[in-house]
């Protein structure tokens, strides 16, 4: 079996809302995550893709700094609030295929 490479190329952070319902209020919990980007992967906190199974990356900026970072996969759209501009992870990522 060839080993992948396990060295991080690059990567960014990631907000995940959850809203938590109690039986008189409703709590919304963020937590922080993070993007790997490897040599032969990408990893979150819930998957981990193949390059070769990865389509493509976009970014949609808010007025507020914030946005929507989009990985484009053969398993689907996965959308991730991020807090800053991910467009040198995209870049380095483009540079890797």
């Amino acid at each position: 079996m060839i080993e992948s490479n396990s060295q991080i190329v690059s990567t960014i952070s990631y907000n995940r809302v959850e809203r938590i319902m109690g039986w008189y209020d409703q709590k919304t919990q963020r937590t922080v995550h993070s993007i790997h980007l490897y040599a032969d992967t990408i990893s979150t906190a819930n998957n981990t893709f193949k390059l070769e199974h990865v389509h493509d990356m976009s970014y949609k900026p808010f007025s507020s700094g914030a946005g929507f970072f989009y990985l484009h996969t053969t398993q689907g759209v996965f959308t991730y609030e991020v807090e800053t501009d991910p467009t040198n992870f995209i870049r380095t990522y483009k540079n890797l295929r």
